[in-house]
């Protein structure tokens, strides 16, 4: 990946940094130059054994971070052979910072095993180094850089530990958003197909019965009418099911493959459609009234398919549940901001969330189809109500606030 932030991999071993910044191993082989040529000048390196000393000192921490057990063990050697000759050299400093390398990286075994390394080459340098009388201030002095040296590696390793468990917590969240994405999707889509193929097989199964008891002459229309609600009831399907094809935000409202200028999924069900819907209801038995009030141009499209399917939802529940020859009514009324949606019926409640009397044989239902709508409302901050009315027949109604529209 490229940009800011973005982390550059290679092969197993390789060094990985985040772009616009220094590679560690160049770092590192700069720290090594500056550590070189500070702790280089007269009387500090007197000869060519000093020199190659010197070298072996700094040398090593060109790779502290890839390899941090081998150069401190290299550096660690190097310091011995100079303990051993008896030349003292300022860039015994480089097993410092190797130290701390080794705190901050390797495991805590190797930790322990460096201090106690450096600790042992502090008090050696302390017994033959520091001044007479002076060996307990010089070798505590030494012994505290290392333990400062120390504290600040294991410092770095917790900071490490702690932007690691953050970021596995970071993807674990993700990974549950994604998650809940897709169950939340998938409810959505099985909203759409429990309001299109119920009230599609509602519609054709009373015209089915009505087909029986119908005249020669009337018998085609209602075949006719059957037909015409089984391709609509696909249609619906084709779309709910198109909401699986969107291929990005710029997608519009069945966007996807095999979506044409001529495919009904590009143009989702509204409030405009409620009149054919009210229609269909009528030709299967019940009687309906429709009513729209206001302007539904400024009502998102959201919004109307939301309509449309509570509308859908309370009709077919209404033809299941209530006797034939019932009748409905539908108002719609369109505000600024606002929409309301009340649906009533003149017939007995029965079925699921409809209790006190029986509707027409296997009218019972799962109670899928309250929720789903209860949902649909909650979505644009309304709160359903659907209940018995005081005269007789059922009612639903539900405002949807279309400041608070997803």
């Amino acid at each position: 990946m490229t940009g800011t932030g973005a982390v550059r991999t290679g092969p197993p071993g390789a060094l990985a940094w985040p772009a616009g910044r220094v590679p560690p191993l160049v770092a590192d082989a700069a720290l090594a130059v500056a550590l070189f040529l500070v702790t280089l000048g007269p009387g500090r390196v007197a000869d060519g054994t000093g020199f190659v000393l010197q070298t072996a000192l700094v040398l090593p921490l060109v790779w502290r971070r890839r390899a941090p057990r081998a150069a401190f063990g290299v550096i660690a050697a190097a310091a011995l052979g100079q303990w051993l000759l008896g030349v003292q050299l300022p860039a015994d400093a480089a097993l410092l910072v190797a130290l701390g390398t080794v705190t901050a990286r390797a495991p805590s075994r190797s930790a322990w095993a460096a201090g106690l390394v450096a600790v042992a080459g502090a008090v050696l340098a302390a017994a033959r180094w520091a001044p007479e009388g002076r060996f307990l201030a010089s070798a505590a002095a030494m012994t505290a850089a290392v333990a400062a040296s120390a504290l600040l590696g294991a410092n770095a390793r917790i900071r490490r530990a702690a932007l690691a468990q953050r970021l596995a917590r970071l993807e674990r969240d993700r990974d549950e958003r994604e998650r809940r994405a897709v169950e939340e999707e998938r409810a959505r889509i099985a909203r759409e197909l429990h309001d299109s193929v119920t009230h599609g097989l509602s519609v054709v199964v009373a015209l089915a019965d009505a087909l029986g008891h119908a005249r020669p002459a009337d018998a085609r229309a209602v075949t006719a009418r059957i037909a015409q609600t089984g391709r609509q009831a696909l249609t619906d399907m084709r779309r709910a099911l198109g909401l699986l094809q969107d291929t990005g935000p710029d997608a519009g409202p069945g966007a996807g493959p095999g979506a044409g200028p001529g495919d009904d999924r590009r143009s989702p069900p509204g409030i405009g459609q409620l009149g054919a819907l009210c229609e269909r209801m009528e030709a299967a038995g019940l009687v309906t009234r429709l009513r729209v009030d206001g302007g539904a141009a400024g009502v998102p499209a959201a919004a109307q398919l939301t309509v449309h399917r509570l509308v859908q939802e309370s009709l077919t529940n209404a033809l299941r549940h209530a006797p034939q020859g019932s009748r409905a009514e539908v108002r719609v009324s369109c505000a600024p901001g606002a929409v309301t949606v009340e649906v009533t019926d003149d017939g007995p409640a029965a079925g699921t969330g409809r209790p006190g009397s029986a509707g027409r044989p296997g009218s019972a239902g799962s109670g899928r189809g309250l929720t789903g709508m209860r949902e649909r409302a909650a979505a644009f901050g309304g709160v359903l109500e659907a209940g018995p009315r005081p005269g007789g027949g059922w009612r639903v109604f539900v405002r949807l606030d279309l400041g608070g529209a997803p």
